[in-house]
């Protein structure tokens, strides 16, 4: 794909190795001016979502004089110290998500979570986890994409289901197509039995948003499936999203995250700020649906929605 740059896992790793960041003494100061380098790194961690963001960004920041070049890393345990270390300047993340991410390699895996459903509270953490790092977290926008639990518009129009309290109020048995850890996570069964009364009588394991998952909520075979707020394709499977109206998921808002000492300048964040007003979770769910099912490169597609948008002449 154009302007995509390619690496290895173990290639970044030798990278990272040897690259420079906050040292261990000084965690918990931060060390470096906000830095304006001319020419920026974005990360991509290789999903569709993660794609386009990080187009919608490099193209936001060409146009605001930078030149860019993307980085693909499937994988945060990789991708996260190259942002520290300054191989990546700017990445897409979400608020909650990377907050735990973050609290946990700070303070371990067994480390009481930080992400919450408030999202001042989400950010609060997660900005104070990435200071040390040498990382600046900039302002959310409005695009979210978090936990979602869809049923067939069949069985919501049957049952006058809107909200996921209108599930636990109706004691219908509802049976989830989802990850097999959905069994443990406060988010998934635990959480949809103790905030809302659903009665889930089991968990069918075909994982988070699939074909498969989807295929078995469509057949009747299972109840409901878990996605996420911005799958594009619930509609071919004739799916609709439950409402969750009492705020069980994390505020797991699209963030940008920066090098501070390469890309923390207000350069940088008034033009990755200019996409906070436009950008919506619908918008976000539109643009995956143009990739994954009209086959549509991101760039083209992040090129479109700015252009609509006014922001990209």
């Amino acid at each position: 794909m154009r302007g995509r740059a390619a690496v290895t896992a173990a290639g970044l790793l030798a990278l990272t190795a040897c690259s420079t960041g906050p040292s261990l003494e000084n965690r918990g100061e931060v060390t470096a001016s906000p830095g304006d380098s001319h020419h920026l790194t974005i990360g991509s961690a290789g999903f569709t979502e993660s794609d386009l963001l990080a187009q919608l960004y490099a193209q936001l920041l060409n146009q605001a004089g930078y030149k860019t070049s993307l980085l693909t890393v499937a994988n945060r345990e990789l991708y996260e110290p190259a942002l520290e270390s300054g191989q990546i300047d700017a990445v897409p993340e979400y608020a909650a998500t990377l907050a735990d991410w973050l609290n946990a390699k700070t303070h371990g895996a067994d480390a009481t979570p930080v992400g919450s459903p408030d999202l001042d509270t989400t950010m609060k953490a997660l900005r104070e986890l990435a200071a040390p790092r040498g990382l600046t977290v900039l302002p959310p926008g409005r695009a979210v994409d978090q936990n979602a639990f869809a049923v067939t518009a069949a069985y919501a129009r049957q049952h006058h289901l809107k909200t996921l309290s209108d599930l636990g109020a109706s004691k219908l048995k509802v049976r989830l197509a989802a990850g097999d850890e959905c069994v443990q996570r406060p988010y998934c069964e635990p959480g949809l039995k103790k905030v809302y009364g659903i009665d889930i009588t089991g968990i069918d394991p075909k994982g988070v948003g699939t074909t498969q998952a989807k295929r078995a909520v469509q057949d009747g075979r299972d109840q409901m499936v878990l996605t996420t707020t911005t799958d594009a394709t619930l509609d071919q499977f004739g799916l609709v999203l439950l409402a969750d109206d009492k705020h069980l998921q994390n505020a797991d808002y699209v963030v940008p995250v920066v090098n501070r000492s390469r890309a923390g300048s207000a350069r940088v964040a008034k033009a990755l700020g200019r996409l906070n007003d436009v950008l919506t979770t619908a918008d976000l769910a539109d643009l995956n649906r143009q990739v994954d099912s009209w086959r549509r490169l991101p760039a083209d597609v992040a090129r479109t929605y700015l252009k609509d948008k006014g922001l990209l002449k």
